[in-house]
């Protein structure tokens, strides 16, 4: 039998397309077949013939959307919102070995010496946030977000952490937050992807396993759209194709592979119907999305856009907020870059130059058109970066920072979250969470606690096992909501 099954609010159903031919041809022999069928009668077996639906909200959650923008390469916390003047009493100093405690590090030995940030901090808004002049866009918008300052991660290597943060284990394999949160709740637009994925730095180390299905049907993967062109590969119709011929050639199409999923039941036929309908729509739908010539000038300056076609962080950002108006259900924004282990200084000033205007500017946006209350913001890389120095004449590495999992500050904004506050605290040098500590798991809890869903209830059945998000950890952290 079927063992791709969800188990929600209580709820034991279908997780894939059985056809009533297909159950009685493999449940057995002959009579066994017929036996089988009369004791279960006709009601179980239109359940099992159902096409999988959204599982629903636990309760009504303030958050329709999720923009999460990811800083792949892990921003230094020390560096833009967690400053510690002790360093700077200790810069050039061996950290003392009972600060590290053996903890294993990348590329650095744990008593490398210190080094403070180059950069000044001055505190923002009423609330009195703690942000680097590397910000000062960022800054603006203090009141509005809240800096998680004590989150920890179980990984310290760019691609096993990165496809942690996303999909709460280290390898690739399963589902991501995206996918989770369209699996269930579902669409909010019929003729756009749920989950869109936009890349606009080098890359991302974890690649495509970030937004992966995992063991959840493929049709809740993420949709990757290019940053030019055409943002997704041939959706163009060929020459002499019209909507006509391609909507009776779709529609052929689909009755046969109705027709196979009667006969076999195979899951991934409803995914390929599901696709070439999407694929349809968004031929129509997809440019407009991604035409910007509708936009007013004062909104372009505010991303800090000039060229409405060049690819962009500040781009992607905009997008991200026509995809919210127009009910995309989960946004990941990719930039690539913050990997500083050489000349943490230059690297910072270049990355916050391409992000800081457009993050602060997305926030605004969304809060002007009253949109902010019902999406939920996200901000943040995959860890820290070390308080002590990496230098390495052989790599050419000098004034850089390390990874460093055991602490750094995310920020989050809107979607049921309250603005202008700092949450938890880190010791002295910025080495160790001293107070309120936020694991992942506890911030994809909180996630979906934000869209209404309960991170022990949204589960899976897969391989004998009932998996989740947040796999049997995890706790909603309360304190940041509204």
């Amino acid at each position: 039998m079927n063992c791709h099954n969800s188990l929600f609010a209580g709820q034991h159903l279908p997780g894939n397309s059985v056809s009533r031919r297909w159950f009685l041809r493999e449940c057995g022999l002959g009579v066994g077949k017929m036996g089988l069928a009369a004791l279960m009668g006709d009601s179980l077996i239109q359940t099992l013939s159902a096409s999988p639906a959204p599982i629903g909200a636990n309760y009504r959650g303030k958050a329709k959307s999720v923009i999460h923008l990811f800083m792949a390469g892990a921003p230094s916390q020390l560096d833009l919102f967690d400053p510690k003047p002790e360093l700077a009493k200790l810069d050039g100093k061996p950290l003392p070995a009972s600060v590290t405690n053996g903890q294993r590090l990348a590329f650095i030995r744990p008593d490398a010496a210190v080094m403070s940030s180059r950069f000044k901090f001055a505190q923002h808004g009423q609330s009195g946030a703690w942000v680097s002049e590397l910000l000062p866009h960022t800054a603006k918008i203090a009141d509005d977000l809240c800096f998680v300052k004590s989150v920890k991660t179980d990984q310290f290597n760019h691609a096993p952490a990165q496809i942690f943060f996303n999909t709460g284990f280290l390898q690739p394999g399963r589902p991501s937050i995206g996918s989770w949160v369209t699996y269930g709740l579902g669409s909010m637009n019929e003729n756009l992807p749920s989950f869109v994925v936009l890349s606009t730095g080098a890359g991302v180390s974890g690649g495509a396993a970030n937004w992966s299905s995992g063991f959840l049907p493929t049709v809740h993967s993420g949709v990757r759209f290019r940053n030019s062109g055409d943002p997704i590969l041939n959706t163009a119709s060929p020459r002499g194709v019209d909507d006509k011929l391609q909507r009776d050639t779709i529609n052929a199409t689909a009755e046969l592979n109705r027709m196979q999923l009667d006969t076999v039941g195979d899951p991934e036929i409803s995914t390929r119907i599901a696709a070439h309908e999407m694929a349809f729509r968004l031929q129509h739908s997809a440019p407009e999305l991604t035409d910007l010539s509708g936009e007013t000038e004062a909104t372009l300056k505010m991303y800090g856009i000039d060229d409405i076609k060049k690819p962009t962080y500040a781009r992607a950002c905009l997008l991200a907020r026509r995809m919210v108006e127009r009910g995309v259900r989960f946004i990941n924004i990719y930039h690539e870059g913050w990997d500083a282990h050489s000349d943490l200084a230059g690297n910072h000033s270049n990355m916050c130059k391409a992000t800081d205007q457009a993050s602060a500017a997305l926030v605004t946006d969304l809060k002007q058109r009253g949109l902010l209350d019902e999406t939920l913001v996200v901000w943040g890389g995959e860890f820290g970066r070390t308080p002590m120095v990496e230098t390495n004449p052989t790599l050419g590495r000098a004034l850089g920072r390390d990874h460093h999992p055991s602490a750094f500050t995310v920020w989050m904004a809107g979607g049921g979250i309250k603005g202008g506050q700092s949450y938890g605290e880190t010791d002295a040098l910025g080495y160790h969470v001293v107070d309120k500590p936020v694991h992942v798991h506890d911030l994809q809890a909180t996630i979906l606690h934000c869209l209404g869903i309960d991170h022990e209830r949204l589960t899976y059945l897969y391989a004998g096992r009932h998996f989740r998000l947040t796999d049997v950890h995890g706790h909603v952290v309360k304190d940041l909501m509204a």
